[in-house]
């Protein structure tokens, strides 16, 4: 699957918006990706995942006997990861404002795993749940996500893979371009901040 063959999935399911958005990391952008809309076809879903598998190394697969993601935008996205990889899903939640496995997910001491987002712009979610399956005893081997619109920064401390890279400006809101200060902003993503 090309990079154009993912965007057309994307477009195919209205999941790439034009507007001025505000972003789960209180940045601006004005492009937004909503995977939920993507990924609400179970078998547009699964065609992504296995586009994503295909270009993992394969001592990379062979090593990972389960996908975590955080809840809620990597749900979707961890569950056909680990569809696609033959292994278990599991999800993180901030009860408390702090990632952590809940209703009876465990995983074994060093257990090794691949830890699974929708979408990565600043990586800060994407290390906190590295974290947290590290304070569940297991061992995040990789990274992946759908879309990685970090610009290449994000920096998350296991290798990361992407299936698509989408460069797109964001800004801090208080150095907003003339366009996007004129169109009012949307918070289309889960996370109220």
């Amino acid at each position: 699957m090309t990079d154009d063959d993912i965007l057309a999935e994307f477009r195919a399911a209205d999941a790439l918006l034009e507007g001025h958005f505000i972003l789960s990391s209180g940045l601006r952008s004005p492009r937004y990706l909503q995977c939920a809309r993507v990924l609400m076809d179970p078998a547009r879903g699964a065609r992504l995942a296995l586009a994503l598998v295909e270009r993992l190394p394969g001592e990379l697969k062979a090593k990972i006997s389960a996908v975590v993601s955080p809840a809620m935008g990597g749900v979707i996205a961890g569950h056909e990861m680990a569809r696609a990889l033959g292994v278990e899903a599991m999800f993180l939640e901030r009860p408390d404002g702090v990632f952590e496995l809940r209703r009876g997910f465990r995983l074994a001491p060093g257990q090794q795993v691949l830890m699974m987002e929708d979408v990565v712009t600043t990586g800060l979610s994407s290390k906190e749940a590295i974290a947290a399956i590290a304070r569940a005893g297991g061992e995040a081997i990789a990274a992946a996500a759908l879309v990685d619109r970090s610009g290449g920064g994000a920096e998350l401390g296991v290798p990361f893979y992407p299936l698509l890279r989408l460069d797109v400006p964001t800004y801090a809101p208080d150095a907003l371009p003339p366009e996007l200060v004129a169109i009012p902003a949307i918070k289309p993503g889960s996370r109220a901040t």
